[in-house]
């Protein structure tokens, strides 16, 4: 991050890791290792009605075979799991083909597909069949073994696995059948801070009965961590209530940016103290905010609202 001003120590808000366990309950994540059988909306589901709590969602489908990494939203911070749903995955994937390609051909053709594929969605998929471009950012053969193949791939999200082990069978002259999949990571979550649904359910009903907060701490992020990949711009403690009102952020009311920040980018906006504020769309380059930190100007076009307002004192006047 560049500093543009100061830090102030204003006695507001609280920073994610000294969140109670209460705050994490209506606003947090639950990184849930996925088991064969349930929908992806069956597991967020039981997760809202084992924990008692009124909305939960899930960042990104898993087919009900398929098991693995699913971030499961807890209360207000299902306003930003799309975030993670759009966010890269990394899967571990058992391809099945008609015969057996060899080993050189096989790794030519698995180099082949890194980069931007076209993938037309499954007729069983939730969204309009038309054809996309999903981008496959690594493809390794981890074993091969006559006409079994077992492979990692980290692609973009929204990628269709099934998908690409029958465009991969189709390239090697023969069939490809997924046979098994593992989801290993979701954005900035993997396997080992994930938590079977059994294990979930015993730490929270521990946590009721003794009031243990250590579990339920490790198991229950707050919604800041499913963000830590989105490039950042720190907003003065006087701005901090008029963009939780819906004011888009202009170059005044910054304090410090992340010089990777490229105009159009979606942007996490923070307090001082690292909480949540807002997502928006960067309209000018970090270059830019630091040039003109003295001028005035709009710096970021809100999209959405995540802090309460009044989390920070009003020190703006309506018109």
């Amino acid at each position: 991050m560049h500093k543009i001003s100061s830090s102030t120590n204003a006695p507001y808000g609280t920073p994610p890791s000294m969140r109670s366990v209460e705050s994490l309950l209506e606003s947090g994540i639950v990184v849930i290792d996925k088991q064969a059988g349930p929908s992806s909306h069956q597991v967020a589901a039981w997760v809202r009605d084992s924990f008692g709590l009124e909305a939960t969602g899930h960042g990104g489908t898993l087919d009900p075979n398929v098991t693995g990494v699913l971030p499961v939203s807890i209360g207000k911070a299902s306003k930003v799991i799309k975030v993670l749903q759009e966010s890269s995955k990394e899967y571990i994937c058992h391809l099945r083909l008609g015969k057996n390609p060899g080993e050189k051909k096989l790794n030519e053709v698995f180099a082949k597909f890194i980069g931007p594929i076209y993938q037309i969605p499954p007729f069983q998929a939730a969204v309009k069949r038309e054809l996309r471009i999903r981008r496959i950012y690594d493809l390794e053969v981890m074993e091969h073994n006559s006409k079994s193949v077992l492979f990692r791939v980290e692609c973009e999200g929204g990628t269709y696995i099934r998908n690409l082990c029958e465009d991969i069978g189709s390239i090697l002259g023969t069939k490809g059948v997924m046979e098994q999949l593992i989801r290993t990571k979701s954005g900035p979550f993997n396997l080992q801070d994930s938590f079977s649904l059994v294990e979930a359910h015993d730490i929270f009903q521990s946590w009721k009965s003794s009031s243990d907060e250590e579990m339920m701490k490790k198991m229950l992020r707050p919604l800041e961590d499913m963000l830590v990949d989105l490039p950042k711009i720190e907003v003065k403690d006087s701005a901090v209530d008029a963009v939780c009102h819906g004011a888009d952020l202009a170059i005044p009311g910054i304090s410090a940016v992340s010089k990777r920040l490229k105009r159009g980018q979606l942007v996490s906006l923070i307090s001082g103290q690292s909480e949540s504020i807002a997502l928006g769309s960067a309209t000018i380059d970090a270059k830019e905010i630091i040039d003109k930190k003295n001028e005035k100007g709009k710096a970021v076009k809100l999209e959405r609202v995540i802090m309460d307002r009044g989390t920070y004192p009003r020190e703006w006047k309506s018109k």
